[in-house]
């Protein structure tokens, strides 16, 4: 970007209530971050986070996965209506959607994530529950680009919180959850900066 001023342009996509994508909205409100998020999509039709998107004032839409026969065909869709947009990053904020090769292609070095666990730790999913089991000192949560493996892209910030002695996954994902909400936009400010520079 040529003009510093020049506000990065984001499109977050979301499949539920949207607590990180709240944060990020918050963030840019209280002039904190220097984003026009362009869109807020979402593959489920009830994610709770489109009202309070829409109720920002921020353009919203559904492209609804069960309309369609396959993953490719989906992601083809949700793609095309992204590209509509022209974002500097697609941001991941609670988007439980498995993404195909093609379409992380399609936006590689823009399509950010953002995974509950010390990345290159506890991959995939119950990443709570299996930081205690292995008897982890510290757990957190990791903002990353992502790349066609499963939570496999270069981690961008992490965000680390103490394991206590009496946590069960619920009291440590909800800790690591306050720290999400400040760790996604500081990543995304540090990404913006890079930009400027």
């Amino acid at each position: 970007m040529t003009d510093k001023q020049e506000k990065t342009r984001l499109v977050i996509l979301i499949s539920g209530r949207g607590s990180n994508m709240r944060s990020i909205i918050a963030a840019a409100e209280q002039g904190e971050l220097n984003i026009d998020i362009a869109a807020v999509l979402s593959n489920r039709p009830d994610a709770a986070g489109l009202q309070f998107a829409h109720d920002a004032g921020i353009s919203t839409a559904v492209i609804d996965h069960k309309l369609f026969e396959s993953r490719e065909s989906f992601d083809k869709a949700m793609a095309a209506e992204i590209d509509r947009y022209q974002p500097d990053f697609v941001i991941l904020a609670g988007f439980m959607r498995i993404l195909t090769a093609e379409f992380v292609d399609h936006f590689a070095g823009r399509l950010i994530n953002i995974h509950p666990s010390l990345l290159p730790k506890f991959k995939g999913l119950h990443t709570h529950q299996r930081a205690i089991e292995a008897g982890e000192k510290e757990h957190g949560a990791s903002v990353h680009f992502v790349t066609a493996e499963l939570d496999d892209g270069p981690v961008i910030l992490q965000a680390k919180v103490p394991v206590l002695t009496d946590d069960d996954a619920d009291t440590l994902a909800a800790r690591v959850l306050e720290q999400e909400h400040l760790l996604y936009p500081a990543a995304i400010k540090k990404l913006v900066t890079q930009q400027a520079d």
